[in-house]
């Protein structure tokens, strides 16, 4: 397309830029092309391991609308193609084109020719294509799609492979324009039109040579009706009989639609399936789910940046290698050093993936997605009954699919929109086809379990060996087309065979048993061999006994056991048991499906888990109760709110409380001060001071008090005990006055004295705090302070006050108090 105006150039430039970017992600990502429906020439029958192989050509205009900063990003998009390519069979060829408007120019740039690409074809791919950035002065501004698509055309059909499907990416931001071009005719108009002709020429030629064209507009100038006859003009037999697979052109208005509407087209090519993951800025981590029907695909990282880099894990948590194999599994990564990486993946493990973005500093603002593009080629598992017909017999079809890892599909929503058949080939008839249904009507015995059942008549012609094959057809599934194989019988069958075994979940060495039922009628012994079919690699699977006498007119039924080797990977497999008759040239009796959940070998955790976690329980109630009752005892033990009265013959008494902390272990040390000049008063002091008193108490709440000199002894509380020297020791515990009915219990844990000692002691204090208080009526003072008060000392001469203590009217109505100047330590 010639230039118009430059916001016409640029903006339709910038469009094409970005969809052969996203292009570039979408064909990195995949490979697997399916074969040719029914009715496509050429179709093979063959059995391959990995992705089909596809013959493609991307078709890039290159004409004048777009920049070198355009044709640049074409080149990564080209480079990206090529090494995304799973296959190793399949060819790619690149071609850019404009067109030819005077001597010397060429409408057509050839600059990748078909190639293999396998490593050293990606190689090369990866040079050529950078031919694509330098827009040669031979190639004219206009845009020649006759002139584009008989290259491509030719490339494609020029080494013809069967079977191979060939498709033509064909990018544009224009129209048809060859106004200028003097080899299709004198004037404008008549080159226009003789240009429309020989485009309806190659649409013809390609739907001839099955080559499908799928065109790819942006823009607002692009010719829609020209595109859709491009779409409709070429083979019309898409990857599978769906009409999602069927070529149409696409039209993308805005940047924002294109990565979506590339996604749909190339996997409606390629009979593939696209699941968008989440978005994120580096450092991330972003996930996608693969589906476990796929066993071939590719998880692309649209980074932008090729300074981003990303690592991978399988849902299992692992980071997986980016070269080679693991896990039953084939990696291979390509494009890290590009906008666009693709991690491709053969036989993947179905479940949700991490990929981990990080960036350096300067790297981070550009949005990077993260995409799974899959396909599944499923392996057909497929049961006649009978298993050796009549000419002429109405037999029963099931079919069940598995991936290429054993994986049984039984998830409907898995293969949602498939269509499946079987198809009946042999000698004497024409093939027979009848379509399979899993809705849980005869002859299917339950509706979405994923095991299509049909009838099928054997044609009345056949006369000898029939291959039965099952024809699957959904968007992103594929059919190995594995065939069952049978023979025709004729008359009632001398033996017959019934198998049946259930499915089961065992650890690898481990065994499923099942039942085979015989009955001989015939005059001679037959020997029956049992067998496994279907196994997928890997499963180390094994049926014993392997061969079973029957004599004749003898009907019994066998027990059999099929084994699960000790090295077979843990996860679902699915395989068929059959049982011929070896004396019959080896006729098929019967047979069935076989369903077996391999799970882990349990390790000593998985065994004893239960115990330790029993144990651990006890160990914690345990501790638990341990720290209870520890703080519990700690609590009786403590001292704190406990008083010491210090009462003495002709001494004033003197107090000392017992204050938090101050009792560590539950004792507490004291001694009694006799200073000179002052009263006998009770001083705190720490352990180990010479002529110290130690009180503590035990876990029953009994005192106990160790004088300087001395066994320790118990104490009750308010009564008084000796000290010596004519002086008593009274204490008082706020915590057995709260608790007077239950008493006080001594070392062996019995009551202390009753009721009678109680009152006694209550008495003793009412008239002790009596006293106090007429002494401090007549003195006029008050407490000195909430630690320490001295109730007035027991009088031994009348009123006046005892001798000695300096009583007298020259006092001032109140006594020197002992002690009242000296510095107590509890404060």
């Amino acid at each position: 397309m010639r230039i118009t105006s430059r916001a016409t150039r640029g903006a339709g430039a910038r469009r094409l830029a970005g969809v052969l970017l996203a292009l570039a992600g979408l064909i990195a990502a995949t490979g697997a092309a399916p074969g040719h429906a029914t009715g496509a020439p050429g179709r093979t029958g063959a059995v391959t391991e990995g992705a089909d192989p596809i013959d493609f050509a991307v078709v890039v205009d290159q004409s004048d609308s777009l920049s070198q900063e355009d044709l640049d990003r074409e080149v990564e998009a080209a480079a990206l193609i090529a090494q995304g390519e799973i296959s190793d069979r399949s060819r790619a060829t690149v071609i850019g084109f404009g067109s030819s408007e005077k001597h010397g120019q060429t409408p057509v740039t050839e600059v990748c020719p078909p190639t293999v690409v396998d490593s050293s074809g990606r190689s090369y791919l990866n040079g050529c294509v950078k031919k694509l950035s330098r827009r040669d002065a031979r190639m004219g501004p206009g845009t020649d799609f006759p002139a584009a698509l008989r290259q491509a055309l030719t490339r494609l059909t020029q080494d013809d492979r069967a079977g191979t499907p060939k498709v033509i990416f064909l990018l544009t931001d224009g129209k048809l324009d060859v106004r200028d071009s003097p080899e299709y005719g004198a004037d404008a108009v008549s080159r226009q039109s003789d240009a429309a002709r020989q485009l309806g020429e190659q649409l013809a030629r390609a739907r001839e040579e099955s080559v499908q064209i799928w065109p790819l507009g942006f823009g607002d100038a692009i010719d829609r009706d020209a595109l859709k006859e491009m779409a409709e003009g070429g083979f019309r037999n898409g990857c599978a009989e769906l009409p999602s697979a069927t070529p149409r052109m696409r039209v993308v208005g805005s940047a924002a639609g294109i990565d979506k509407a590339l996604q749909e087209t190339f996997a409606a090519a390629r009979c593939a399936q696209v699941v968008q993951g989440t978005e994120g800025k580096p450092p991330a981590d972003l996930y996608v789910t693969i589906p476990k029907i796929a066993t071939d695909g590719s998880i692309t990282v649209s980074k932008h940046d090729p300074k981003v880099s990303a690592t991978y894990y399988d849902p299992r948590g692992r980071k997986v290698r980016t070269d080679g194999a693991f896990d039953g599994s084939t990696f291979e990564i390509t494009g890290q050093s590009g906008p666009v990486e693709a991690l491709r993946v053969k036989n993947p493990r179905p479940g949700r993936w991490r990929v981990h973005l990080e960036a350096p500093e300067g790297h981070r603002e550009r949005v990077v997605a993260v995409r799974a593009i899959w396909q599944g080629q499923l392996r057909s598992s497929v049961i006649l009954d009978p298993a050796s017909p009549r000419p002429g017999e109405k037999t029963t079809v099931e079919v069940r699919m598995q991936t290429r890892r054993g994986v049984v599909i039984d998830d409907p929503d898995e293969v949602k929109g498939i269509t499946v058949a079987a198809r009946l080939t042999g000698s004497g008839f024409e093939p027979v086809s009848v379509p399979l249904k899993d809705d849980g009507r005869a002859p299917d015995t339950k509706a979405a379990d994923v095991r299509f059942t049909g009838t099928l008549t054997v044609p009345s012609t056949a006369d000898g060996d029939l291959a039965l094959t099952a024809e699957m057809s959904a968007p992103g599934v594929t059919s190995d087309h594995r065939p069952f194989n049978a023979r025709i019988t004729s008359g009632p069958p001398p033996v017959t065979a019934a198998l049946t075994v259930e499915r089961a979940t065992v650890h690898p060495g481990g065994s499923v048993t099942g039942l085979l039922k015989v009955d001989n009628k015939s005059k001679e012994t037959r020997t029956l061999r049992l067998g496994l079919a279907d196994q997928p690699p890997g499963a180390e699977l094994t049926v014993s006994p392997a061969q079973v006498e029957v004599t004749a007119g003898e009907g019994r039924s066998v027990p059999f056991r099929v084994g699960v080797g000790s090295g077979t990977a843990p996860g679902e497999i699915g395989a068929r048991v059959t049982v011929t008759d070896s004396d019959d040239g080896g006729r098929v009796l019967d047979n069935t499906f076989l369903e077996i959940g391999v799970d882990p070998v349990p390790t000593w955790w998985d065994r004893w888990w239960w115990a330790v976690a029993a144990a651990g329980a006890t160990a914690l109630a345990l501790a638990v109760f341990a720290a209870v009752w520890y703080v519990a005892q700690r609590r009786r033990r403590d001292l704190a709110g406990v008083k010491l009265e210090l009462r003495g013959e002709g001494v004033r008494p003197d107090e000392l409380t017992v204050r938090a902390g101050q009792s560590p272990g539950g004792e507490f040390h004291f001694v009694v001060d006799r200073a000179r000049g002052a009263a006998p008063s009770l001083q705190r002091c720490g352990a180990g001071t010479a002529a110290s008193y130690r009180l503590r108490r035990t876990p029953s709440g009994e005192f106990l008090l160790k004088p300087p000199q001395g066994r320790e002894r118990a104490l009750r509380p308010e009564e008084a005990a000796a000290l010596g020297d004519g002086f008593e020791l009274v204490v008082h515990d706020r915590r057995a006055a709260t608790g007077r009915g239950r008493g006080v219990r001594d070392r062996n844990g019995q009551r202390t004295r009753g009721a009678r000692d109680r009152a006694r002691g209550r008495t003793r204090d009412r008239r002790d705090r009596r006293d106090t208080r007429d002494t401090r009526d007549r003195s006029g003072d008050g407490d000195r302070d909430g630690a320490r008060v001295r109730p007035p000392r027991p009088s031994s001469g009348g009123e006046g006050g005892a001798p000695g203590d300096g009583g007298g009217p020259s006092s001032g109505g109140g006594e020197r108090r002992a002690g009242a100047s000296r510095f107590d330590p509890n404060f």
